[in-house]
């Protein structure tokens, strides 16, 4: 499951951590996940997990998309 964060650093992104894929940064605006590209440099401590939710308008894919019929 996508665990979504806020960054202190980086306050117009979201920061998703991807199984499989790790972490990655887009701009906290509309479909801002079709632009998502690798986070790198992150640290730990400016940044604060938020519910999944929050990011569904920026076109986080919502869980029960996710899922493998």
């Amino acid at each position: 499951m996508i665990k979504l964060y806020r960054s202190a650093l980086h306050p117009k992104h979201w920061v998703a951590y991807v199984p499989d894929a790790g972490w990655v940064m887009f701009p906290a605006r509309d479909n801002g996940w079709d632009h998502r590209h690798a986070a790198r440099g992150l640290d730990p401590l400016y940044l604060r997990q938020v519910p999944l939710h929050m990011g569904y308008s920026a076109g986080v894919p919502q869980p029960e998309y996710l899922e493998v019929a």
